[in-house]
């Protein structure tokens, strides 16, 4: 292989022009023909048998052209980058120019990560926002506490009330005839709680267990069922019985029941412990975010397109990936929303332009400041990437290698510094 000419047609984009010699295009052809010799037919010889010679004079000396081009073209344009020293973003749109058995010429145009500068991301100034628990975030975590070691208790000798969880038979008609899907027996409706169509829970408050009663409802004229759109039907009700939650008393015997605690004292401080944390991870998130946003304000880069839209296309793909976890598939997902997938892909655009410009203002500044990945970074990095997927250390170094790990931790390195240099002043909300 030899590098014969590399020119720029356009902004961040090179053409590569690459020779492959007749050794190795030669060998290219004489692999592609082993393969392919076993499913060709040739009078006079067993399937599989015939000589090379025999099939190029039968069929044409470049037979095995095209593929022993495909077969050596991969080496060539890698080998070729390499010398160029260049850095590819994209596919390269390849042309053959000249083919012979002596070898083959041909142009590899490939869009290639563009130049980056970033300016001022030293003492850049920002704010953080201090948030501090309140009493009434607390109290209302103590509330769902409660709420979630509620009891359901039977309720006697009342009609029913909203909040109340009514065991109900129904059945719905359209003008006097039954319509499908109305009907239901021994059904529990929380009422109040908007599970059924507009009027229908509220007309079932006020009435005792065991009585038959009627309901007039309107169905919503956006309601899925053509038929029933904007109809007024009949619900025949009988109510079998009453239930509601019994919210236990919020002391230190509820404590001890549902933590770890002694007592509601202990047990609000350890909510207020985590809610702060939770908080301060929100705040310190959110300020980094900010830094970040500065730093591409002040990054000068003519980014090729072909880095959003590839970006964008590795956003679907692990999108697509979740949903296959889910048991789904990325076009029953779009039927279900009733998206094209153009426009869904438009929905990563914004997202994909800011990872793009992120990653290469972090990868300039790291290079500018001439950040190493030590032994310990790797060692930390695997770790944490193991720990989170509950695999063993070793399993995910064959997974990553890494060459590919090391632009993450540079990157993470890089926000470090930027952090750790920036002019933060704290504002309590």
């Amino acid at each position: 292989m030899a590098l014969v000419k590399v020119n720029n047609p356009e902004k961040n984009k090179v053409e590569l022009e690459i020779n492959v010699d007749k050794e190795t295009f030669q060998k290219a052809v004489d692999t592609v023909y082993r393969k392919q010799a076993k499913k060709i037919n040739v009078p006079g010889f067993r399937k599989g048998k015939a000589p090379k010679h025999i099939i190029e004079s039968m069929y044409g000396k470049d037979i095995f052209y095209n593929d022993a081009i495909s077969e050596c073209y991969p080496e060539a344009y890698f080998a070729a980058v390499k010398e160029a020293d260049i850095n590819p973003v994209d596919y390269p749109s390849v042309t053959v120019d000249e083919v012979s058995e002596d070898g083959f010429t041909f142009k590899a145009a490939v869009f290639v990560r563009p130049e980056v500068k970033v300016s001022d991301y030293k003492g850049i100034e920002a704010e953080k926002q201090i948030e501090k628990v309140t009493d009434e975030e607390l109290e209302g975590e103590l509330k769902r506490m409660a709420d979630r070691n509620a009891r359901i208790v039977t309720v006697e000798g009342r009609a029913a009330e909203d909040g109340d969880i009514a065991t109900i038979d129904f059945e719905g008609f359209l003008d006097g005839t039954p319509f499908e899907g109305g009907k239901a027996e021994n059904f529990e409706l929380t009422l109040g709680s908007g599970q059924f169509i507009p009027g229908f829970e509220e007309q079932v408050i006020g009435h005792n267990p065991g009585e038959e009663f009627d309901i007039t409802v309107t169905f919503p004229e956006d309601y899925q069922a053509e038929e029933l759109k904007g109809k007024e039907t009949v619900f025949k009700i009988k109510l079998h019985e009453l239930k509601k939650r019994e919210l236990p008393t919020i002391d230190d015997e509820f404590v001890k029941d549902v933590s770890e605690f002694d007592t509601l004292d202990e047990l609000k401080k350890d909510i207020s412990d985590r809610l702060q944390q939770s908080k301060d991870k929100r705040a310190q998130e959110s300020l980094e975010n900010a830094l970040i946003d500065k730093v591409i304000e002040k990054m000068e880069a003519d980014i090729p397109e072909c880095m959003f839209s590839n970006r964008v296309d590795e956003m679907v793909r692990d999108f697509e990936q979740r949903l296959q976890a889910q048991g789904l598939n990325l076009q029953t997902y779009l039927q279900y929303t009733g998206m094209e997938l153009d426009s869904f892909k438009k929905t990563f655009r914004e997202q994909a332009e800011k990872q793009v410009k992120i990653r290469l203002a972090l990868d300039e500044i790291a290079k500018v400041e001439k950040l190493e990945a030590t032994e310990e970074d790797f060692d930390r990095e695997y770790k944490k990437l193991a720990d989170a997927y509950n695999m063993e250390v070793d399993k995910i170094k064959e997974m990553l290698p890494a060459d590919e790990l090391k632009g993450d931790i540079l990157a993470n390195k890089a926000i470090d510094l930027v952090k750790d240099s920036a002019k933060v002043t704290e504002k309590t909300k």
